[in-house]
């Protein structure tokens, strides 16, 4: 697993762009946790607060704390969520105030490496009877993300962009099994591919340039190059993904998700 340069700076308006579609894994997972009345719940990598009403509807008593490395996420969670508590903080080396009840994670795990430590790690902050709740993108196999790495490297901005590619950021569940299981009295792992229907001429370019396409265009400054890296990509995803009869794409994505319980 490869390490980007830096941090990309997010924008929270393009990541919510397809809110709708990055919402329902977020709930999929919820919906697995198994965690009666929490005191506190940690959003680790929580973003601009997307899931916060969710969290908060779910455990209400609770005292509700987003996790996150992006200053302008935080910002836009901060604004939205003023009953929240804020933390900005590199999920590498997070540790809750004291042994948690609840450590709940969307699609944020991703963009950190060392995951053979990280996971064993976040096992270990967990309280007797704590729980772990992680949703990662699995995608990486995909025309979507292939598709990145062939105009990577057939442009002039190869070597430049090589340096932050992130190729294969996330393990197969059996990965996560050897990781987690020693550590767990329950783990439930499993992955789900979504059909997402998808509305617009360039959506799968639109979907990437919030998340895996951002860290590329922030390392080319150029205008020029950068839009012209991003008008190739969008036209190779434009291939790659014939819209339906109706004008529609359907946008395959596959996620994995792991609950355990300590």
């Amino acid at each position: 697993m490869s390490q980007p340069n830096k941090q990309p700076t997010w924008n929270p308006g393009q990541y919510l762009k397809f809110a709708g579609q990055r919402m329902r894994p977020a709930l999929d997972l919820l919906n697995q946790v198994d965690a009666e009345a929490p005191s506190v719940v940690y959003d680790l990598g929580c973003g601009p607060g997307n899931v916060t009403p969710f969290l908060m509807g779910r455990w209400p008593e609770a005292r509700h704390i987003g996790v996150d490395s992006s200053d302008q996420m935080l910002e836009k969670a901060r604004a939205e969520h003023p009953t929240g508590e804020w933390v900005k903080a590199d999920a590498k080396t997070w540790a809750p105030e004291a042994p948690a009840e609840l450590i709940y994670s969307n699609a944020a795990l991703q963009w950190v490496d060392g995951h053979a430590d990280l996971f064993p790690r976040l096992m270990d902050q967990l309280a007797p009877g704590g729980v772990l709740a992680v949703q990662m993108p699995h995608n990486h196999a995909a025309p979507s993300h292939m598709g990145m790495r062939e105009v990577v490297e057939a442009g002039p901005w190869r070597d430049k962009l090589l340096l932050v590619m992130r190729e294969f950021p996330v393990g197969d569940p059996e990965v996560y099994y050897d990781l987690i299981a020693p550590k767990a009295a329950n783990l439930n792992l499993w992955e789900t591919t979504y059909a997402q229907i998808m509305e617009g001429d360039n959506p799968i370019a639109e979907w990437t340039k919030g998340s895996a396409l951002k860290p590329l265009l922030d390392a080319l400054t150029d205008p020029d190059e950068n839009a012209e890296f991003f008008d190739t990509y969008s036209k190779a995803m434009q291939a790659a993904y014939p819209k339906q009869s109706d004008g529609k794409t359907i946008f395959h994505f596959r996620r994995l998700f792991i609950v355990a319980k300590k």
